[in-house]
């Protein structure tokens, strides 16, 4: 994948989940070099912030001109201060990729040599360590990027191949050199919403996939129960002006088009025939099968919202201070700060959590027998007192939705003023990305286990063959994984490889 002018979320999709290469065009290295040179001139009798004076409040201190590159280099090494579980190797890579893009626009004055050696980090799959904890999200990821800094000046650890190992002895393998700070780089890489977009686009994908699932699990719910047809018809839908509720309509009908258990309400209560007090013919369903349109919808139109605001964000400078090289100026303001990102995940968390408050509700319909008045307690095929079907789960899918609840608080209205009130007012984006991610491995946990209720209802009602041939596809595939049980198991390792499954398909 070539670097050039615009990356779109799906090229970056490709670079990071599966391995596309990047390339550097000519144009970005004429740009980035044009920035570079300019900078390095404009620079000698003026005062830039973080040039030739101290960052943040200290930035009132001139720096003396035979102490600017070692500024750079203090201020890397003082910033690799993160704490708690290192970042997966997916979300590293994503802010990686973000921070190579936003730098090749050309408004950060930094040396090619810079470029280069990314473009190889992620290349060859090695994977600064960062850790979740430490940015604010407000002058950017600046201790997660001083981590992904001290890796550039072969200093630091890195993941390789599996092992967590010095960068120095890394970069021997691997012929590689680390950059030299020539005027800003340690500025320049720091000073960045990079981190909190790179773990946002991760979310972004899974989230889409979240979406998918639990839409299947929908349509296989209303299939079990041979549910009317007309609450995802779209003369119902079209009269709803909201394009998501439209779409999840459409997508429902598509699944379920060659179904043969979904019923047409004119064959049975519309017949005229039904003459009792008392309907033995269920007039509606529960709102967790007839709403789906109206639940999912929103879910949808969220996460393409939350998608196309992170791709200006990986697009646009997101540092400071800003490089023009076509004004021959640069300007001082605050592009790092994080709020864009940090809002679009917590809208993300709360989505997904209403998601996986959607699966725990169908989830319990099918368990319910004085619910769903057709399937046995908890879905027991075996004797009902002596085993407990898919009683035991359940606990985990109620507690794991009951988490999400609690996780869904927004994180960006939790600024704290630090810096010595230089910041006095943050962004929180890194955590909320983070957090949001914790929601979405949550989410999948819960569809796993609703989806290993689904397959053992079609098989107490027999109805296998009956079912669309989407939801056919899914039993399949699950069944591959947990074959139809009667009497009890252990569960856990089911629902882990069924969560896996949901994931990386």
């Amino acid at each position: 994948m070539n670097i050039n002018s615009y990356l779109s979320i799906e090229e970056f999709e490709n670079i990071i989940f599966y391995n596309n290469k990047v390339a550097i065009s000519d144009e970005v290295l004429n740009r980035v070099n044009e920035s570079f040179n300019f900078l390095n001139e404009f620079s000698e009798n003026k005062v830039i912030y973080g040039v030739n004076t101290g960052f943040g409040p200290m930035a009132q201190y001139r720096i003396k001109d035979e102490d600017r590159i070692q500024l750079q280099y203090n201020l890397i090494r003082s910033h690799s201060s993160g704490t708690g579980k290192p970042l997966n190797a997916v979300c590293v890579k994503a802010a990686m990729l973000a921070r190579i893009n936003t730098l090749s626009l050309g408004n950060s004055g930094v040396h090619p040599s810079l470029i280069h050696l990314m473009k190889e980090l992620i290349n060859r799959n090695i994977t600064p360590l960062i850790f979740e904890h430490g940015g604010v999200g407000a002058s950017g990821d600046l201790v997660q990027l001083a981590h992904l800094a001290l890796v550039l000046i072969g200093e630091g650890e890195v993941f390789y191949k599996g092992e967590r190992k010095p960068t120095q002895e890394v970069f021997e393998i691997e012929n590689l050199k680390p950059i030299e700070v020539k005027i800003r780089e340690g500025l320049a890489l720091m000073n960045g919403t990079s981190v909190m977009t790179g773990i946002g686009v991760v979310n972004v994908y899974h989230a889409n996939k979240l979406l998918n699932w639990s839409l299947k699990c929908s349509c296989a719910i209303n299939e079990i129960v041979q549910a009317y047809d007309d609450h995802f018809s779209a003369e119902l839908n079209n009269t709803k002006r909201h394009k998501g509720q439209q779409e999840v309509a459409l997508r429902m009908r598509k699944n379920l088009e060659d179904s043969t258990l979904i019923r047409k309400r004119e064959d049975h209560l519309y017949t005229g025939e039904n003459t009792e007090d008392i309907f033995k013919e269920k007039v509606q369903e529960y709102y967790s099968l007839r709403c789906v349109p109206q639940i999912l919808g929103p879910i949808l139109e969220t996460i393409d919202n939350v998608a196309s605001i992170l791709e200006d964000e990986f697009n646009s400078a997101n540092d400071n201070p800003i490089i023009d090289v076509k004004n021959k100026h640069v300007y001082h303001g605050g592009n790092f700060h994080g709020d864009y990102v940090s809002l679009e995940m917590d809208k993300l968390k709360i989505v997904i959590t209403k998601l996986t408050m959607l699966a725990e509700r169908q989830l319990n319909y099918l368990l319910n027998s004085k619910i769903n008045e057709i399937l046995p307690p908890f879905v027991n095929l075996g004797t009902l007192g002596f085993n407990f079907g898919m009683q035991g789960v359940q606990f985990t899918a109620t507690s794991t939705t009951a988490e999400n609840q609690m996780l869904s608080n927004p994180m960006y209205i939790h600024s704290i003023p630090n810096n010595n009130d230089n910041q006095d007012i943050v962004s929180m984006g890194t955590n909320a990305a983070v957090i949001t991610a914790k929601v979405i491995e949550n989410a999948f946990e819960v569809l796993a286990i609703e989806l290993i209720t689904i397959v053992q209802a079609i098989d107490c009602l027999e109805q296998k063959e009956a079912i669309s041939s989407v939801t056919r596809k899914m039993y399949d595939e699950v069944r591959q994984i947990i074959p139809k049980f009667s009497q009890d198991q252990v569960m856990y390792p089911f629902v882990q490889q069924v969560k896996d499954y949901l994931i990386n398909n």
